[in-house]
């Protein structure tokens, strides 16, 4: 059975694939661990690598992937890949000889499988790409059980881009600004977007079998990837957890005042059981966490850390009784991208910002390699009342007088526009174009 799962993975056709940005680093000696949520497209990716080299010009028979979910493979083990690697270069030989790539899919189901991905790496030409998410090990394990011989790789839901053009939607603009027409099908686009996400299998899906399974995604999270595996006991006090963090989607969250509600309800729940679930929502990659910026520790702990889910779509299906904030799924799509264009160096680079006089500025973004004042970054979906428009903007004018920044954006739905305040220039950029036009965000230097 494994010399035919071998030969059908040579033979078989590629599906459809929508090209994904995300980078895969070619770095000698390490191999790419592809890390993520469940269904935000992993084994696409791994597809999507092996249709580019294909287009390359590399042989298919130097190319090995494999689902190690694959019932056929029975109770897979190290025999397992060890005989399938016998399999894979007796079929061609110069596989061993010239170098190969191989792909292995939901590796954690084998037991004692790093020592099998690091003689490999020792021992063979070969460029390893290896992806895991179980109840068994979370994704970000993966990686670390390579003991710094692996690239950790994020794989988020779609971004607009690739949703646009999974849609078949034309975002390609020559020269901006776009014309009138384009400008309303990209608009149009981009509140789509917020609605329904990016999750892949859901794009096209029903309005109301993509609700129920996003909601199943969700519990999927909940009940295996923290529930089993952590022998989480009070599921109760998890899902309002849950519901609060969704709840509270692009704003700060305290931990301190759930607890608080929680035990006025008669729930009895220790603030550190609740710590420790949010680690693990976190860890599942449910929820991202940003900080304040400061350089106190104490403040850090005062200040509530803000919270965003892992897709726009998912926080829509999870609001209660459907309630739209169109400003939270446009200040969540925002943070996502900032994430997509950082990976995990977002952690340390995104935070955001409380002024001397208590105003608020949603992203201060550090460049790790150029250095320099932050990015501010403020998210707004409506900006034409008067008092939003001198709320936001004297927000961002006393910010980027703290961090010495001449320069702001604010991201808006449909609005544009330039302001000059003393500290120097904000600009007022529509979605569409912070979205799909990669100067946009920088100031007309694209990061790639």
């Amino acid at each position: 059975m494994l010399e035919r799962i071998v030969a059908e993975q040579h033979d078989r056709p590629l599906p459809e694939l929508v090209q994904r940005e995300v980078r895969l680093p070619d770095i000698t000696g390490k191999a790419d661990a592809l890390i993520g949520m469940r269904r935000s497209g992993k084994t696409y990716c791994l597809l999507g690598a092996i249709a580019e080299l294909l287009a390359q010009g590399v042989a298919r028979s130097r190319i090995l992937y494999l689902n190690l979910e694959d019932d056929r493979l029975g109770a897979a083990n190290l025999d397992t890949l060890d005989r399938a690697l016998e399999i894979f270069f007796r079929r061609d030989p110069a596989a061993r000889t010239q170098g190969s790539w191989l792909f292995l899919d939901e590796i954690q189901v084998i037991d004692g499988w790093e020592r099998f991905a690091r003689r490999l790496l020792d021992t063979e030409k070969v460029r390893l790409f290896v992806t895991g998410s179980s109840a068994r090990q979370l994704s970000t394990e993966v990686a670390t059980a390579f003991r710094g011989r692996s690239v950790t790789v994020e794989v988020l839901p779609f971004g607009p881009r690739e949703a646009a053009t999974a849609d078949g939607v034309d975002w390609q603009v020559q020269a901006w600004p776009p014309g009138a027409a384009q400008r309303s099908r990209l608009d149009a686009f981009v509140v789509d977007y917020l609605q329904h996400g990016g999750f892949p299998a859901v794009r096209s899906a029903d309005p109301y079998d993509r609700v129920q399974m996003l909601q199943e995604y969700v519990d999927l999270v909940v009940l295996r990837d923290v529930g089993e595996r952590h022998s989480a006991t009070n599921l109760h006090a998890l899902r309002s957890l849950v519901e609060a963090l969704f709840a509270a989607n692009a704003n700060g969250f305290s931990v301190s005042r759930l607890h608080g509600a929680l035990t006025s309800q008669g729930l009895g729940v220790g603030k550190a059981t609740l710590l420790a679930y949010l680690g693990h929502l976190v860890d599942a990659y449910l929820f991202f966490l940003v900080p304040l910026r400061t350089r106190s520790a104490r403040q850090r702990t005062v200040n509530p850390r803000k919270v965003y889910a892992i897709d726009p779509g998912l926080a829509a299906a999870m609001y209660s009784a459907g309630a739209v904030n169109r400003g939270a799924q446009l200040e969540n799509a925002v943070y996502l991208e900032l994430r997509r264009r950082f990976g995990r160096l977002a952690e340390s680079v995104i935070t955001w910002v409380k002024t001397p006089s208590g105003a608020e500025v949603d992203f201060a973004v550090d460049d790790p390699v150029r250095g320099g004042p932050p990015r501010l970054i403020q998210v707004c979906s409506a900006f034409d009342a008067p008092s939003t428009r001198q709320r936001e903007v004297d927000a961002l004018a006393e910010a980027m007088h703290s961090v010495d920044a001449s320069t702001a954006t604010i991201v808006t739905l449909m609005d544009e526009g330039t302001i000059e305040v003393d500290a120097g220039t904000i600009r007022v950029v529509p979605a569409r174009e912070w979205f799909f036009r990669a100067e946009s965000w920088d100031e007309g230097e694209a990061r790639t």
